[in-house]
């Protein structure tokens, strides 16, 4: 009762409170009758007190008790703060950047794209996921959903570490471009110019030449972690004869309707069958089941490589698969040779040149993973068991493939990197009109060149593109008026022992006036980390860019 009466006395005695002409004491002053006294405050407390005391009890009198949970704590004052409202199972675990202007003037596409990764997360089942988006940039939201460590109950947050896989191919190109542009990297001779220790090689006893451009995309011919070459030629067949029926029957369709009859058929799905079997030389044209990626062995190894032309013994003995030029085979053991060749262009260890490279582009928490050295904010990392329950990953040591695969980040450090080339990319087209912008790290005809896509091969992560030079690029597209136009982009996908990750890269469609008083980079750069594995994330960010870029538009 008096914590009752406390609170009403308190009510009435504040200067907005009923006081105020809005109360009792209010009506008795307009109405020119005398003022009350401090005593008429405390006896209407005191009244209302034991009014709604009476109350209460006469309307328990003929109730039954009430369970004792839902007795309110005795602590906490009805009448000066509301119950406490029922904590969203994800609140407690997400976190984000502070509300900026920015982040006002962007605050539908941030709704909308953080409901679209919720969705992605629970249809996965990914224990936490951290995004980060930048336009023009800036860094305009970043955001981590779940968990970084589920045993310990560790929420993801934009400074979150986490497993960035084969992004490092795009981090190992920098290293190689900046050889190139000094002068200290030839890109078309024969690897074994920079690394005698890997073997000259022979394609059907015809001796051909390995070089660093290839290599770079995925071209040479060296392995992947499949070591059985007759299932992957199978694949790499099936594959093709299943896009050529594709298009055979899409060309088919075109030509029945333009001439209104079924006159071809027979010829073209005749010769359709005869290039079928005249490829699969008496094979079955659909492959025997392959392994993916994490079935395999190598991607588990627990060996410590103390250098790059240590960790070649792996593959360097092994047959290519196809000759060198002819066609497309990821290979992360192509970067762990690319690795070598930085080694002894540039005459530091691999590691010690990327961590100049990542001082010089501000990337602070990017460093190799390693298990002894405490990383602060480093994730922990998962995978479903054969019962779909939720379970660590075994441990891994990385060390054979640092340049294809082996490094640590945030979203926060690959915004940056991922601004840092479109700025190198696009400073080119500023010049004209502002001649005080400072040069990117790559050169514009570096960047150029980077994101060419180089003929041969393919983006895995999205048929529309071609992979380039450690980096897949989708050009800008537009087959019918008023129908899709397909944005230019460039990304790079990433799958790791319990981890995904992706990094995309949407630049501003320039002009020569769209460069008036503006200054690069001009674009949307999104990035996406997981402490999952099998997540498929280009789409997620290329659905995201979009969204903001609509709403920067707009």
């Amino acid at each position: 009762m008096y914590r009752l009466r406390s609170a009403v006395t308190a009510r009435a005695a504040t200067p907005g409170g009923w006081a105020r002409g809005c109360g009792l004491r209010g009506v008795h002053q307009r109405a020119g009758l005398p003022p009350l006294g401090h005593g008429w405050v405390g006896g209407l407390g005191l009244g209302l007190g034991l009014a709604l005391g009476v109350k209460l009890a006469g309307g328990l009198s003929g109730a039954a008790p009430a369970p004792l949970p839902a007795v309110p704590d005795p602590e906490v004052s009805p009448l000066t703060e509301p119950p406490p409202q029922l904590e969203q199972p994800l609140a407690q675990c997400s976190s984000q950047t502070p509300t900026t202007p920015l982040n006002k003037r962007f605050a539908r596409a941030i709704e909308s794209s953080r409901d679209l990764l919720h969705r992605i997360k629970d249809e996965v089942g990914a224990p936490g996921i951290v995004v980060g988006v930048s336009v023009d940039g800036k860094e305009v939201w970043s955001e981590g959903l779940g968990y970084a460590d589920v045993e310990n109950r560790v929420p993801c947050k934009p400074e979150t570490v986490m497993r960035i896989a084969s992004i490092s191919k795009s981090l190992t190109m920098v290293a190689l471009a900046k050889l190139w542009e000094t002068g200290k990297l030839n890109l078309d001779i024969p690897v074994q110019h920079y690394v005698p220790e890997f073997p000259e090689k022979e394609y059907e006893g015809e001796k051909v030449s390995v070089t660093t451009r290839l290599l770079i995309s995925h071209l040479s011919g060296i392995r992947h972690y499949e070591k059985d070459m007759k299932k992957v030629k199978e694949e790499k067949a099936y594959k093709a004869l299943k896009m050529m029926k594709e298009t055979m029957e899409s060309d088919q369709e075109k030509q029945l309707k333009e001439k209104g009859g079924k006159r071809n058929e027979n010829n073209d799905f005749a010769k359709a069958k005869t290039e079928q079997d005249n490829e699969a030389k008496g094979r079955n044209s659909k492959p025997g089941k392959k392994k993916n990626d994490f079935e395999q062995g190598e991607l588990y190894l627990k060996e410590k490589f103390e250098t790059s032309i240590e960790s070649l013994r792996l593959f360097k003995n092994d047959p290519l698969f196809f000759k060198p030029g002819s066609q497309f085979l990821y290979s992360t053991f192509g970067y762990t040779l690319l690795a070598a060749i930085v080694e002894r262009a540039s005459g530091y260890k691999y590691l010690d040149y990327m961590q100049k490279i990542f001082h010089d582009l501000d990337m602070l928490t990017t460093v190799q993973e390693e298990n002894e050295p405490v990383i602060y904010n480093r994730a922990r990392f998962y995978v479903y068991n054969k019962k779909r329950r939720l379970v660590n990953t075994p441990y891994v040591d990385n060390s054979y493939k640092w340049a294809g695969g082996g490094f640590l980040s945030t979203v926060g450090d690959l915004l940056k990197f991922g601004n840092a080339m479109l700025y190198g990319y696009q400073v080119g087209l500023f010049k004209n009109s502002n001649e005080n912008l400072l040069p990117g790290y790559l050169k514009p005809e570096t960047m150029a060149m980077i994101w060419t896509p180089v003929p041969n091969t393919e983006m895995s992560w999205d048929r529309e593109g071609k992979y380039a030079m450690a980096w897949g690029v989708v050009e800008k597209k537009q087959t019918y008026g008023s129908c899709r136009k397909q944005r230019q982009y460039a990304s790079h996908t990433g799958g790791a022992v319990g981890a995904s990750s992706v990094l995309l890269v949407l630049p501003e469609e320039l002009d020569g006036e769209a460069t008036n008083n503006k200054v690069p980079p001009r674009g949307i750069i999104v990035s996406i980390i997981c402490n999952m594995q099998s997540v498929g994330l280009n789409s997620t960010a290329l659905k995201i860019a979009l969204e903001f870029d609509k709403e920067r538009s707009d």
